[in-house]
């Protein structure tokens, strides 16, 4: 954790700052640990100070490292002046643009009338991006406790229980294996309803012959994953081995493709041509895929807009899919490790077409 904070006090020098306000829970527990619920993180030049409340006494005292701990009598923010540093005149404070309110801003400004307050972007998030081998770790635990879950539901998955079942079923399996919590709202969309992308479990029964798609993940010493697979209840007609086949062959091609060096766009390019060239351009809408972590979508982007260049130990899903409204939809997603010379795959559950 200390490391990290020497990290981010060197990009705070080359800002032209004197310190980092932070409040994103997961940037303050990626920078020194604290996995509570409230608390404000200050990084200066030469020192860090974490402000919490007094339900997480004791807890931090076991886990921030690397900054001083102040405990608040009332709001987080009315603590800040006690910090000495933060009360010099012209004092450039930078703070994190996307997550301050603008209410919260006005009373930091109030507070520290003082102060120039100066917003910042991407800040933490270029140091997060890139993954230690203990943040890799724990990921591919993450990474096999959804494989595992994945492969002991498949056997309720059959014609008359509702998406909502499996989706519990699902995360119950996760929990026992050893997840925090869901990464996130366990998607199950079966049928017409498989071309929903974002199609989250609902009462609608699983028939005979639907495709049903799984996207879910799990939590893992704050770490997530995120795995898509999608099966057929039955035999698969020619139409759906057409285009899960489709799917398959572009999925396996970004990960064959993805490597440090590249930028995200041209990993996203090399999958969407495929899908285009067969003549499924417009049924794949969204991006390739994201970076996880301590949250569920971080940076790097595989899009069409992505700029950044992949770096090694970025960790990135894959996920193309084609969706046909009315008719249902694909897709397959892993979770993949970025290497100089490639990436290495994390999920070892089946991606061939299963028939249930």
């Amino acid at each position: 954790m200390q490391v990290r904070i020497k990290k981010l006090q060197g990009i705070i020098k080359g800002l032209n700052l004197d310190c980092l306000l932070l409040t994103e829970l997961s940037q303050v527990r990626y920078l020194c640990g604290y996995t509570g619920s409230n608390g404000v993180l200050v990084v200066f030049a030469h020192e860090a100070h974490f402000i919490t409340d007094f339900r997480y006494k004791a807890q931090v005292g076991k886990e921030v490292k690397g900054a001083k701990i102040m405990i608040a009598q009332r709001d987080l923010y009315t603590e800040l002046p006690k910090i000495k540093p933060l009360n010099a005149k012209n004092l450039r404070v930078g703070y994190l643009e996307a997550y301050m309110a603008v209410k919260n801003l006005n009373m930091l400004k109030a507070l520290l009338p003082a102060a120039l307050f100066a917003p910042t972007t991407f800040i933490v998030e270029s140091l997060a991006s890139i993954k230690d081998n203990d943040e890799v770790k724990n990921i591919q635990k993450a990474v096999d406790i959804a494989d595992v879950a994945f492969a002991r539901i498949l056997q309720i998955i059959k014609p008359g229980i509702s998406e909502s079942e499996v989706a519990a079923e699902l995360e119950y399996q996760m929990k026992m294996l050893g997840s925090e919590d869901p990464s996130f709202e366990t998607i199950i969309a079966s049928g017409y309803r498989s071309a929903l992308p974002h199609g989250r479990a609902s009462y609608k029964v699983i028939k005979k012959g639907d495709f049903v798609t799984l996207d879910f993940g799990a939590i893992y010493a704050g770490y997530h994953s995120d795995i898509t697979r999608t099966v057929v209840v039955g035999k698969a007609s020619a139409q759906q081995k057409k285009i899960y086949n489709l799917v398959l062959k572009a999925q396996v091609a970004g990960t064959r493709k993805a490597k440090a060096g590249l930028k995200g766009s041209a990993v996203d390019k090399h999958v969407r041509d495929i899908i285009a060239k067969a003549g499924y351009g417009k049924n794949f809408g969204h991006g390739l895929g994201h970076g996880i972590g301590l949250l569920i979508h971080e940076e790097p982007r595989l899009s069409p807009l992505s700029d950044t260049v992949l770096q090694p130990n970025m960790v990135v899903t894959v996920e193309p899919g084609v969706y046909i409204d009315g008719w249902g939809g694909v897709r397959i997603e892993d979770d993949v490790v970025i290497t100089r010379n490639g990436c290495r795959v994390m999920n070892k559950a089946d991606k061939s077409l299963l028939e249930l």
